[in-house]
């Protein structure tokens, strides 16, 4: 169970991507609760509406790997931004690397960190100019291990965490902040499959033996949220493991 924190966001905006489900609908709608001002961007525009009818955020549907969304993201939000939470992703089937093929390995490459990059780039300049901002990253439990997922998906976040850190240094003088969110099991819409015979044998025991129970997206959002907020003013450059302890296992 978690609890907003009133007025935690009065005056921001915050831009929050994969805001049609999941942890990204979550933190949108926690950002809302809180007093923000959100742009929430996804490729289902169904799910965008669905939210936009039930809270007051401005929504963009939109493939992020195209310049166009992102122009339309940049001038939805106004010159002043606040906050960056990166959260679209996909999964990969737990395909291993000898069993990854072309396309599914630039498909998940270009949603989990190409579309981070391009939007994070975008809006830095604005955050510069304010000379303040906070930049969230979705990483996972698979950007600390090899065995929560296949190949391309476990590369990609390791490559958020990459990011985030460059960011954070590069920029944290400038008053940018810059952290990443690895999440547990999360109950979200995601349903992946795990085809190869190599996965089921090698990454099931392992996932039996060691992952904690899931969790809800508003208690991933609440992890995001505080480090997007204020409350984490002195936190930059890290990867909270928000997992239930899956990662000291």
């Amino acid at each position: 169970m978690t609890t907003t924190i009133s007025g935690r966001f009065t005056g921001k905006t915050i831009i929050v991507t994969g805001a049609a489900s999941g942890i990204g609908r979550a933190t949108a709608v926690r950002v809302v609760d809180e007093g923000g001002r959100v742009v929430a961007t996804d490729v289902n525009k169904a799910g965008l509406d669905s939210l936009a009818g039930e809270h007051d955020v401005s929504v963009i549907a939109g493939d992020l790997l195209e310049a166009a969304t992102i122009t339309s993201i940049l001038a939805a939000a106004g010159d002043h931004i606040d906050g960056l939470a990166n959260i679209a992703g996909i999964m990969d089937d737990f395909v291993p690397p000898g069993e990854v093929d072309d396309v599914a390995w630039d498909r998940v490459m270009g949603i989990n960190i190409t579309a981070p990059m391009r939007l994070t780039r975008a809006v830095l300049p604005r955050m510069i100019a304010a000379g303040r901002g906070a930049i969230i990253n979705l990483a996972s439990e698979a950007s600390l291990r090899g065995s929560a997922a296949g190949a391309a998906y476990t590369a990609s976040k390791h490559a958020v965490v990459g990011l985030t850190q460059n960011v954070a240094f590069f920029y944290g003088p400038q008053g940018i902040r810059a952290n990443a969110v690895a999440p547990g099991p999360t109950i979200t819409g995601m349903r992946p499959s795990m085809p190869s015979e190599l996965a089921v044998e090698r990454c099931v025991p392992v996932m039996r033996a060691t992952m904690p129970p899931p969790v809800t997206a508003e208690t991933m959002a609440a992890s995001i949220t505080w480090l997007l907020s204020d409350d984490a003013a002195n936190v930059n450059g890290v990867v909270l493991p928000s997992d239930g302890g899956w990662a000291v296992a």
